[in-house]
């Protein structure tokens, strides 16, 4: 099955054929009996993953033992549990988790959790999501989360969250990103409207991110407030690529998946749908910068949100400048292919007239909104350092905490050809 093996120079029992040419060795049985009890209780996942003497998966006989033949090998296969999350969550030494500690949890929601952690080699501070596999596999988003790490590790981007590791361990994955205490959403609960000089240059950050992520064939399908994260300096960084995919350009989506209320028309009706759909979460996110409020007010559900974003004639308040009403209107426009989305036409459109669009020249300007720094809540674990990273948040991630940003997320698949 293409199993990554480790090399231990041990012994395989292997079954010797039965007449009729059928073999059912331990392996085999194994399988079966892990993919019938997956997702059943911890303790048959314990079962599981126990390797003692780094012995194959233990099985019930169904037949009368066969005679066995004893055969040495070079190389063992790892447990499925392990393997299926392989190579974009690798397996890390149980010495490099004794170096983390927790410092405090950052947000908590349906799809993870996320804690603000020291690594005391390295002495810096990081940002680590954590996943359970249990979850991933009940929820048949496997695929999505090796994507999520798979994007991340290509991009390299100024205004885009950086990522420094990923693991596994035997219950959870794991994302490790920089850390920083501050995002736009609460930036914007605490400030209200943006000045005009500071809305452009936060615009032009986000629109060099999108067209680079575009070029490379990434929708990224939940761009909001939340999931933009400020510099000490006050600069952005774009985070949170678990609804992010590959999409060629040409290539359209199905998957009814984000923030109701940055969702465009095109995804909330279940597509086809194309990179256009950030462009619209641009708008959207521009327009409550500007405004202080949501053009269109949050429902209860997608079906409902369609027919609102669709009849809805919102009013871009008269204060705001030709340039940027020209921009909402632009961005907000029910025609996708009306919307404009290369690199080009925000060069040249009045809105932008004097900004520039070098990202190390951009990252020179000063933002100015002060970014103070923001607490997160204390841990229960903060002096303990961590033997078993992966057991020991057993007790602290079932810990009632705050909502966060993904919690907010809603993830549909409309049929069989979605993605």
């Amino acid at each position: 099955m293409g199993a990554v093996s480790c090399r231990q120079g041990q012994h395989a029992r292997v079954a010797a054929p039965q007449k009729g040419g059928n073999i059912q060795g331990p392996w085999t049985r194994g399988w079966k009996n892990f993919w019938s009890g997956l997702g059943t209780t911890r303790s048959s996942l314990e079962e599981m993953w126990g390797l003692r003497g780094r012995q194959c998966l233990p099985c019930e006989p169904l037949e009368p033992a066969p005679m066995v033949v004893e055969k040495p090998l070079s190389e063992w296969p790892l447990p499925q549990f392990i393997n299926l999350f392989l190579p974009e969550f690798p397996i890390k030494p149980l010495n490099r988790q004794q170096q983390l500690k927790i410092l405090g949890l950052v947000a908590k929601g349906s799809f993870g959790t996320v804690f603000k952690v020291l690594d005391c080699d390295q002495k810096a501070v990081f940002a680590v999501k954590v996943v359970s596999k249990i979850k991933v596999l009940q929820r048949d988003t496997l695929r999505q989360c090796k994507e999520e790490v798979r994007i991340q590790r290509q991009i390299s981007h100024p205004f885009v969250h950086g990522l420094w590791d990923s693991w596994q361990g035997k219950r959870h994955l794991f994302i490790m990103c920089s850390y920083y205490s501050r995002d736009l959403y609460s930036l914007w609960s605490t400030a209200g409207c943006f000045a005009e000089a500071s809305l452009s240059l936060c615009a032009a950050e986000l629109v060099l991110v999108l067209c680079y992520l575009h070029d490379l064939g990434i929708i990224h399908r939940d761009v909001k407030m939340e999931n933009i994260l400020l510099d000490e300096r006050g600069h952005l960084k774009l985070t949170d690529f678990g609804l992010s995919r590959h999409l060629p350009q040409g290539a359209q989506a199905y998957t009814i998946c984000g923030t109701l209320q940055y969702m465009a028309p095109e995804v909330l009706s279940g597509g086809p749908y194309n990179h256009s759909a950030d462009w619209w979460s641009l708008g959207i996110l521009l327009f409550s910068l500007a405004t202080g409020k949501f053009p269109v007010t949050a429902e209860r559900d997608h079906l409902v949100m369609l027919a609102s974003v669709t009849h809805c004639d919102y009013e871009i308040p008269a204060f705001l400048n030709q340039g940027l009403t020209l921009l909402l209107h632009e961005l907000l426009c029910q025609n996708p292919f009306h919307r404009p989305r290369y690199l080009h036409h925000f060069q040249v459109h009045p809105f932008f007239r004097g900004v520039t669009f070098d990202p190390e020249l951009l990252q020179k300007h000063p933002m100015n909104f002060v970014t103070e720094p923001q607490t997160t809540q204390p841990s229960p674990l903060e002096s303990m350092p961590f033997k078993d990273f992966d057991c020991d948040l057993e007790s602290f991630l079932v810990h009632p905490s705050l909502s966060w940003g993904t919690a907010g997320n809603l993830r549909i698949s409309s049929t069989a050809n979605s993605v």
